[in-house]
């Protein structure tokens, strides 16, 4: 789902008549690709999958994973595996712990990832309920594969060296600084996520 390419030019052409900053970066970087993802059970796992690991890695667990125990969209497969074959997959145990915890959420109907809260608190809320998934991953799900345009994954690395640097502050700012500094961009704090990756992006391509 995520925010369409429409939705983000918008969104920053809003974003820089209340923050003038953003003009020169935007000019520099130009309009960011969408970042689009699945909504669902198998993109939060892959979630799980990835963390710590190059995307390489995950890619090599995942394929294993499926190989071992079926079709990845079906959490079952996960909750009927033994934990033998998860950690065969390549999963960690606290990996395989996370995996289960999130498998027997949707199979158990505690979390049903097609009816989230409309609140975004809230359905961050239900999101932290899984082993494993943290504000950050559960910001990253709601924004990319729903589309939910005001997410701000303030606790981003990425998002508050380049917020930091269109902002022109000194030093990174702080996870609580960026978001005293976000809250007059809402609703459209989503986008300035997906632009500083974007300039992110765009920096460390610069000799």
């Amino acid at each position: 789902m995520g925010l369409s390419a429409d939705h983000l030019k918008a969104a920053l052409d809003a974003l820089t008549e209340r923050e003038p900053a953003f003009g020169p970066a935007l000019a520099r970087a130009g309009y960011p690709p969408p970042r689009l993802r699945d909504r669902g059970y198998a993109t939060l796992l892959r979630t799980i999958v990835g963390q710590q690991v190059s995307t390489k890695a995950a890619q090599s667990v995942w394929n294993k994973l499926e190989g071992l125990v079926g079709s990845l969209d079906d959490p079952g497969n996960i909750t009927r595996a033994s934990d033998e074959t998860l950690r065969a997959a390549g999963l960690s145990r606290q990996k395989a712990g996370y995996a289960r915890s999130l498998a027997d959420q949707v199979t158990g109907g505690q979390l049903d990832l097609e009816n989230l809260p409309v609140d975004d608190e809230e359905a961050i809320a239900a999101l932290l309920a899984v082993k494993g998934i943290g504000r950050w991953s559960a910001e990253i799900y709601l924004l990319f594969a729903e589309g939910r345009a005001d997410m701000w994954p303030a606790g981003d690395l990425a998002v508050q060296i380049e917020i930091g640097r269109i902002l022109g502050h000194a030093e990174r700012p702080s996870e609580k600084l960026l978001r005293t500094l976000a809250e007059p961009w809402r609703p459209h704090r989503g986008a300035a996520a997906i632009f500083a990756w974007h300039h992110y992006n765009i920096d460390m391509t610069v000799v």
